[in-house]
């Protein structure tokens, strides 16, 4: 089935568009995503035979837009975006070691994170609850960007206050504070994903995408290396563990959370989400977040009571049975806690139809739009695209390892140098993204993130060659960061209006789910293969991915310019 383009960005009291039915209602308002329409559509919906290339942007529009306030705001948020993460993982992990807590407690702390991972369960509920007073204020979107901000500085304080060294009962408060961060950080992605998609035409996105990309990095180098200093220059040390230190650094990192807020108080709230009216009463999304508690409640209630019951492995077992085992704990969690949803929807707690437009209703939206060959397409592309630099990417610092390479040298080259060049990718791709459009920039990205991946297998064979590695720094973090932007670019094109936080969590999930399930074995594959073997492997995997990005240009054409 071929699909054709729509129109995007028609004027609401357009009556031609109102009324052939060129563009599903949720296009109707002003910034909406383009909407690609299946073959046959009513009249008025150009086919995609007459859909020409857009025109291409000169270099001094693309220029002037770099300054639009849209790529400001989202430079300022993507920096409040990117500070929790490390405050997490590394930052707190270190923390936590230096405080005495045993090695296992310490990687158990990594689960805080889940939430990024399950963001799209209660995105919809971001879509359609509002709250109370902050909605009326400041907006649907702005009043749980502010939530979320006011959550995360929250979460960082408790965790500044709690001392682990103190015994069990301050790790168990250390460990709810860090779930807190983690649910309140991912809340925060779902509506600046949201935000960004909504205050911009779809040929914005690539800038927009970039500055958000390199505020985010920035965010976690102040989160990672400026935690660890500022806690270094006080006097802390795994020998000589200093509570005042870490307190100190991490009450820092919650005030510099204000440079979020601060910018969502400033920025205008998008006129399609002060467009859309709530569909339910009050009472209605309370009976929803009850359902919604209960359910995330029985998920916990099962996934710590198989723990107790000694639902894992004896020690010393193979860590494919680790795995398997962890991984059927959670899905039995997962499936008690959507059964339980179910049965108290099915008793009469939440209303039947509220709940199907909540969390049904995005889903089959996607299907209807685009039929179901056309959306299978969209989402194999969404779960394939990333997997070549993602599979690489998990056993890269390993590979630098083995080649020699010290960890200064590592840190120098990778972490500083390297997430310089991921920057100036980023902007180099959101730039092309506008200046050629979404999928030519998406097709590139491609191409890039497969054939860099052959740079590795030259330095497989040098050796220690700190100039070459340098040169395949260069060329990876360049594509990644070209790749990534052209991608959010073309995961915002997709999402209907009506439900942009909920469709935009499905795919960035969806994104990173079986390249990082596949790179779990990229150790077992270097070990029968060799580092060559499997730098040309995960090269090769990105042909396919080429394939479909052409597939999907043949199918679809995202109308990235106005009328």
């Amino acid at each position: 089935m071929r699909v054709s383009a729509s129109v995007t960005n028609p004027s609401p009291a357009d009556p031609t568009l109102a009324t052939a039915g060129a563009v599903p209602p949720a296009a109707l308002s002003g910034n909406a995503p383009s909407v690609a329409l299946p073959a046959g559509a009513p009249a008025g919906a150009p086919d995609a035979d007459s859909a020409a290339a857009p025109p291409l942007h000169t270099w001094g529009e693309t220029l002037r837009a770099l300054w639009d306030w849209r790529v400001l705001s989202l430079l300022m948020l993507g920096f409040s975006a990117g500070l929790p993460l490390l405050l997490i993982f590394s930052s707190l992990s270190l923390w936590l070691m230096e405080a005495g807590v045993e090695r296992r407690a310490v990687t158990f702390f990594s689960w805080a994170a889940l939430g990024y991972s399950f963001k799209f369960v209660w995105a919809p509920l971001v879509d359609r609850l509002p709250l109370p007073w902050l909605t009326a204020r400041l907006g649907r979107r702005r009043a749980y960007m502010l939530l979320a901000q006011v959550g995360v500085a929250c979460a960082i304080v408790g965790m500044a206050m709690t001392d682990p060294a103190q015994g069990p009962q301050a790790l168990v408060a250390m460990a709810l504070f860090a779930v807190m961060l983690g649910f309140m950080s991912a809340t925060q992605d779902i509506v600046i994903d949201a935000y960004r998609i909504e205050i911009a035409r779809p040929e914005q996105q690539g800038l927009l995408s970039a500055a958000y990309i390199a505020g985010y990095r920035v965010g976690m180098i102040v989160a990672g290396a400026g935690v660890l200093f500022l806690a270094a220059h006080w006097g802390t040390s795994r020998d000589n563990y200093q509570f005042e230190a870490w307190q100190s650094a991490y009450l820092i990192m919650a005030a510099v959370m204000g440079i979020g807020m601060l910018t969502t108080l400033l920025t205008p709230e998008p006129e399609s989400s002060r467009q859309q009216a709530q569909l339910a009463p009050a009472g209605q999304h309370l009976r929803l977040l009850g359902v919604f508690l209960f359910s995330v409640a029985g998920f916990v209630g099962v996934f710590w009571g198989l723990g107790t019951l000694g639902w894992q492995s004896e020690r010393g077992a193979g860590a494919l049975l680790n795995l398997l085992l962890e991984a059927s704990r959670m899905a039995l969690a997962l499936g008690s806690a959507f059964a339980l949803g179910a049965v108290l929807i099915r008793l009469g707690l939440a209303d039947r139809e509220q709940a199907r437009i909540t969390w049904v209703e995005p889903l089959l939206d996607f299907f209807k739009r685009y039929g179901w060959h056309t959306a299978a397409l969209l989402l194999a592309l969404v779960g394939l695209y990333r997997i070549s630099d993602i599979v690489l990417g998990v056993i890269s610092n390993i590979f630098y390892q083995d080649m020699g390479f010290t960890k200064p040298e590592i840190a120098t080259a990778v972490k500083t140098y390297g997430l310089a060049i991921t920057i100036f990718g980023g902007f180099l791709g959101g730039i092309l993204a506008y200046r050629i459009g979404v999928m030519r920039a998406l097709l590139w990205g491609a191409i890039l993130s497969a054939l860099t991946n052959l740079a590795f297998i030259a330095l497989a064979y040098a050796g220690r060659d700190l100039t070459l590695l340098y040169w395949v720094v260069s060329l990876d973090n360049l594509a990644a960061g070209f790749a990534s932007a052209a991608f959010v670019a073309f995961l915002s094109s997709l999402t209907n209006i009506q439900f942009t936080a909920v469709q935009y969590a499905i795919f960035s999930s969806l994104m990173t789910l079986l390249p990082k399930t596949l790179g779990g074995y990229s150790g077992a594959m270097v070990d029968g293969m060799g580092y060559p073997g499997f730098f040309m492997l995960t090269a090769l995997l990105g042909v396919p991915v080429i394939a479909l990005v052409l597939l999907a240009k043949q199918r679809l054409q995202i109308a990235e310019r106005p009328p």
